[in-house]
């Protein structure tokens, strides 16, 4: 027997490796966004819906949570919008036989790419005890067998409901008050594992864990510094902003481990330049950082501004500022006259004279928005990388003024919403008071578990069962093997959803599928067409109006599978008038005109051309709702991330051609991909470090104290260029290689930007 390297038996054998682009959108957009929609929606279908996305009384799009500007195009969407459209969409239903030819064993081996392209879901099916197949039921009888699982839990903690952000205001307000009506706060949602941290910072220091800028601002800054954000490939529409700030003036610095196509050029697909011209340089300057050394590379920002300061005093500090709104500065600077040049260079990978130009750049600026997304909120230290972004800010008085301030980015189209709504496991005494004197019950108050926990929980067996509003739970989470193993261990796990994924093959001993409407469609009621609502990452709330007719007859919206659900479990036990609210969905926004701050006159705000912008004290008035009334200047003890010799730092992203869990295409034309995913993107320099080779089969194994090596077998490297020491691999594949074990300090967000791997060729033994 002898050993030789193995370069066949890929997942995808047709994978193959081009250039990385650095140039985005353009006419090849264009070509990617209707050829896919033409062909499998049709001329008419297509054109209805792509003239209909994001307009005014049109439908919000499902793949971002970018805002709308005032003065709309006829065409605003971008190419991955036209993609979920697409998907969302299609005429291609799953058909009842599919049930009985497709056991879950064999459903297994399928990926996410599969199980999406087969089509909406149409009917509810239900896993008995024991079987390996779904079998349709009725609707009644499906609410039935949810209603006797929760009722006969010995207490309601047993039970959690995980909502996705695609989740409208309405949908959203209902369900967390089901949940509660129920008896418990257990409401994880995918904001856990994205911007949690950012709700903790930003909640800590500024007292409103959201953006404190309006869409206008971008056109009246002078710089934007741009943080762990790809909005080429995941909000494309931020590109026409950051063009129109670049022609007002405005200078952008891009802070990335990868260099973005979307961040060097946009050509515009709605302007001649864009189309035959060379389009628009958006970056000044990029700061290829290493993993995890955002934080560093602020304080050191930070420090520099500070000395400047020193060396002409009363020209960089916003004093006035600082004296009125703020706490917290002369801790700030006794702790950076200690900061170590060093450190930093060690732990950004940058040299100083990088930094400095950053800082001069941010001196120089009288307006600055630092944006941001979870390239920061991902990381062991991002509470704190965040708090250290938001002293930056407040050293130059950037927060509450036209063209200045901090600009989170959301992923999903109403994760901000749902939490405004209360979708939370931890929502004030406040909110919940109102709650109750709205509905004339008393919630409970004990904290809920959140994503992580709730997995730890189910480990336990303290979970049996497990309802999840949309999202694709066990793929999205980290820790993808002990996720798994954990649902399986539940009595009960129900998704409502509109296609497949992994979390309806990977089931408790029973499992429901219920299907529902999507975005796109129009919901009809008693009282006639209903629409829902959506906040995006600005806190502009406006009205979502589907407009094409359901895919298929008898499948419910989310608002009537809530209603049903709650009138079959909670019976007589409520007073609440569900309903009323499947009915007419005015009734629930008045009930929520009267629960949720901001949303006083919901029904008329909602109904006006653009809909509304909720309250923002920071923004409008400078107020700051922390414990001592004062912006929090905060103080932040530096961790560089030790890397030892031979390993390097993974982080996860997305492909263009992917909306969180959903994969469109197995593309990713931007970085050179096509037809597979099943690569690691590593630096030229450490590859001949590692003694690889381009092309070269490995096992990824990761390393965490105290845990086993978790691996993920046989990727193609991939020469790319990474930050040197940096590595990066597809989300949700890579999930597999995080420990639950390892996440954010203080949020308990998933550490999915500093992954401690090392790469391992892939050997077979052979006669």
């Amino acid at each position: 027997m002898s050993k030789k390297p193995l370069n066949d038996g890929s997942s995808y054998p047709d994978l193959k490796i081009g250039p990385n682009k650095h140039e985005a959108v353009g006419l090849p957009g264009i070509f990617h966004s209707m050829e896919p929609a033409l062909t499998k929606l049709g001329p008419s279908r297509t054109a209805k819906l792509l003239t209909s996305i994001n307009q005014k009384d049109g439908f919000d799009c499902m793949s971002c949570a970018w805002p709308d500007p005032d003065n709309r195009k006829a065409l605003e969407f971008c190419e991955n919008g036209a993609k979920a459209v697409t998907w969302e969409a299609t005429p291609v239903t799953v058909p009842t036989a599919f049930w009985a030819e497709n056991s879950l064993t064999s459903l297994l081996d399928k990926s996410e790419y599969w199980l999406g392209m087969q089509g909406r879901l149409t009917e509810p099916v239900f896993k008995p005890a024991g079987s390996d197949h779904y079998e349709p039921v009725s609707w009644e009888r499906a609410f039935s067998i949810v209603a006797e699982k929760l009722n006969g839990l010995d207490s309601p903690d047993r039970a959690s409901f995980y909502t996705s952000g695609r989740t409208a205001n309405e949908t959203a307000f209902i369900y967390q008050l089901f949940v509660r009506a129920f008896g418990t706060n257990n409401l994880p949602d995918c904001s856990n594992m994205c911007h949690e941290s950012t709700g903790t910072a930003l909640g800590e220091t500024i007292g409103i864990g959201k953006s404190t800028i309006a869409y206008d601002d971008f056109e009246h800054t002078d710089l934007i510094i741009i943080m762990g954000q790809n909005p080429g490939t995941n909000h494309p529409r931020m590109l026409t902003a950051l063009e129109d700030a670049k022609k007002t003036g405005a200078t952008i610095v891009a802070v990335n481990p990868l260099p973005e196509a979307g961040l060097f050029r946009y050509k515009n697909p709605q302007t001649v330049r864009g189309l035959v011209g060379h389009g628009t340089p958006l970056a000044d300057q990029f700061l290829q950082i290493r993993s995890g050394g955002d934080m560093a590379l602020l304080q050191a920002v930070a420090k520099r501004v500070l000395e400047a300061e020193d060396r002409a005093p009363g020209t960089v500090l916003d004093h006035e500022f600082l004296a009125e709104y703020t706490l917290g500065l002369e801790e700030l600077k006794a702790h950076l006259i200690d900061l170590d040049e060093a450190d930093v260079l060690t732990a950004t990978g940058l040299a100083s004279a990088e930094i400095d130009e950053l800082a001069a750049r941010y001196i120089a600026a009288d307006r600055t928005i630092i944006t941001w997304a979870m390239g920061l909120t991902q990381q062991k230290k991002a509470v704190e990388t965040l708090r250290d972004l938001i002293n930056l800010l407040l050293l130059r008085g950037n927060i509450g003024r036209p063209g200045a301030g901090a600009s989170p980015i959301r992923g999903h189209s109403n994760v901000q919403g749902d939490r405004t709504m209360g979708v939370w496991e931890q929502m004030s005494d406040s909110f919940l008071d109102a709650l109750g004197r709205e509905f004339d019950f008393e919630p409970p108050r004990k904290h809920g578990t959140d994503a992580l926990q709730t997995i730890e929980a189910m480990q336990r067996g303290d979970i049996a069962v497990f309802f999840a509003m949309g999202g694709n739970f066990v793929s999205a989470i980290s820790d993808t093997q002990a996720a798994e193993a954990a649902m399986r261990g539940t009595e009960l796990t129900v998704q409502v959803s509109t296609k497949l994924n992994r979390s309806h093959v990977v089931t408790g001993e029973a499992a429901l599928i219920l299907p529902t409407l999507g975005r796109t469609e129009i919901d009809l009621q008693r009282s006639g067409a209903q629409f829902v609502s959506v906040e995006d990452s600005v806190c502009a709330v406006h009205g979502s109006h589907g407009r094409i007719p359901p895919v298929a007859p008898g499948i419910l919206s989310e608002v009537a599978i809530v209603t049903r659900l709650a009138r079959a479990t909670l019976g007589e036990n409520t007073s609440i008038g569900w309903v009323g609210f499947e009915a007419d969905y005015d009734v629930i926004r008045d009930h929520i005109s009267r629960v949720v701050p901001g949303f006083e006159s919901f029904n008329t705000d909602v109904r006006r051309k653009g809909g509304f912008v909720l309250p923002n004290g920071p923004r409008d008035s400078r107020t700051f709702n922390t414990a001592t009334g004062k912006a929090m200047i905060t103080v932040n003890h530096l961790e560089p991330i030790v890397r030892p010799e031979g390993r390097l730092i993974l982080q996860t992203l997305r492909s263009h051609d992917q909306f969180n869990t959903t994969i469109y295409s197995l593309n990713d034309r931007y970085r050179g991909i096509k037809n597979g995913r099943d690569v690691i993107f590593v630096n030229p320099d450490d590859i001949t470090e590692l003694g690889l080779t381009d092309g070269q089969r490995v096992d990824i194994y990761s390393e965490w104290p105290g845990e086993p090596d978790r691996v993920l077998p046989n990727y193609r490297v991939v020469t790319y260029p990474t930050a040197k020491g940096c590595a990066a691999a597809y989300f949700p594949e890579a999930n597999v290689l995080i420990p639950l074990a390892s996440s954010a300090d203080r949020s308990n967000t998933p550490v999915s930007k500093a992954i401690m791997v090392r790469l391992q060729p892939v050997v077979a033994l052979v006669d």
